[in-house]
């Protein structure tokens, strides 16, 4: 199906790859649902590699997250095995299975124990996931595995997404160089709630499990917990990150140690750039927007604010029409249920005050706000003027096209 559609308006280039020593990747065309592109990917880690993750919050999680949760604590991996096209969600006591078979296939092929094997499958929910198709396809993937398959694995793990996915930072800790680089996949079913879709990124750095879970944790905030497509979180949403070692750089145990200021500033970069990725690919999207909400009692208060601006079928679909229509603003700062006064309120759309204090500003011209949301990147920001709470999150619009493209899923 995604080979079938469009390329977004907002499509971005992938950027000039690179490889992470200690990892190799490599994707095939295993049939699991579409015919015609690759759907399973696969990776091997070097020994010693250590793993964090964030996963979904979904009261519905598919067996792939439960897999994971499971083996998280062992703070290692040495596989990674991703399917496109069936998510392994609400299969029962066969998705468990099919997880199991897998990890056991990719152990034996890597010579490492089931437990360091982590899973992840993304596409349709509630249909079996014929285990024979990966678990016959991954001997022949594992022997062609290479450093430099890293947009072979972003297509991979493709469903509705129409450009592939990846970003790469090179960064240092006490002068010893390190490179950063992920890749994810995700278009609709977005909105943030731990993380967003499926993403992974590799590290050469020398990091313990521990701390990287901490930082992981911590640069999700921003990032992929700051981001919404269309208020719906996935089922099998996973974000994992790994360090290899092979930078080997000196020891950290602590991950608010000053030498790691760099490192953390390059991967918050890689997962911001990631996630807006997901944003400029949003079902039927064809305006990337940025909300920002300062003026509330707290930070929390804040995001709730934006989600509801962000979330808004009003809001997005307007904006989809080219309609400087601040009232839905309004509207949905009013909805939030957060604290806010009408009085004190201000909105400005694309670096333009439109209202203050309860009303139109004196001399509006909406002349610059008209040509701003012509544009395919809208800024909107709101001083809600009660406090010094802010936040910021990204969305796109809401077309035709989304509907298309889920009115047919399935078919």
């Amino acid at each position: 199906m995604a080979a079938s559609l469009p390329v977004s308006p907002l499509a971005l280039p992938l950027p000039a790859l690179t490889t992470v020593s200690g990892v190799r990747l490599g994707a095939v065309a295993a049939g699991i649902r579409y015919t015609g592109r690759t759907d399973l990917v696969m990776a091997e880690f070097c020994e010693g590699t250590s793993i964090a993750g964030v996963f979904t919050k979904s009261r519905c999680p598919g067996a792939p997250i439960d897999w994971c949760r499971q083996n998280l604590p062992g703070g290692k991996i040495r596989a990674l095995v991703v399917n496109a096209g069936n998510a392994n969600v609400f299969t029962g006591k066969a998705g468990n299975e099919t997880c199991r078979l897998t990890a056991f296939e990719a152990a034996r092929l890597v010579g490492c124990k089931p437990e360091e094997v982590f899973l992840a499958s993304t596409g349709v929910i509630g249909q079996i996931l014929p285990t024979e198709r990966i678990t016959n396809a991954l001997p022949d993937l594992s022997r062609t595995l290479k450093e430099d398959a890293w947009e072979q694995a972003a297509r991979g793990i493709m469903t509705t997404d129409t450009f592939p996915k990846a970003s790469v930072r090179r960064t240092t800790i006490t002068g010893t160089p390190v490179v950063i680089q992920g890749i994810a996949k995700g278009s609709g079913m977005i909105a943030p709630d731990m993380a967003t879709m499926l993403s992974f990124i590799a590290t050469d750095a020398k990091i313990p499990a521990p701390v990287l879970q901490t930082i992981l944790s911590a640069c999700t905030v921003d990032s992929f917990n700051a981001i919404t497509v269309d208020s719906d979180t996935s089922t099998s949403d996973a974000v994992l990150l790994f360090a290899t070692g092979a930078a080997n750089n000196v020891h950290i145990d602590d991950s608010t140690d000053p030498v790691l200021s760099d490192f953390i500033s390059a991967l918050k970069a890689v997962m911001l750039d990631l996630a807006l990725m997901v944003v400029r690919d949003g079902e039927g999207a064809t305006k990337q927007i940025e909300i920002i909400v300062r003026g509330a009692t707290s930070n929390e208060s804040a995001r709730v604010i934006a989600r509801a601006i962000a979330d808004s079928p009003l809001v997005k679909t307007a904006i989809a029409g080219e309609d400087a229509n601040w009232g839905r603003v309004v509207m949905a700062v009013g909805k939030s249920g957060e604290p806010a006064d009408r009085d004190k309120l201000a909105v400005a759309i694309g670096g333009t005050t439109i209202a203050s204090e309860g009303t139109v500003v004196e001399g509006y011209d909406e002349t610059p706000v008209i040509a701003h949301m012509k544009g395919t990147e809208i800024l909107i920001e709101v001083d809600i003027g009660l406090g010094k709470g802010e936040s910021r999150l990204w969305t796109c619009d809401l077309t035709h096209g989304y509907i298309d493209i889920n009115g047919s899923y399935r078919s």
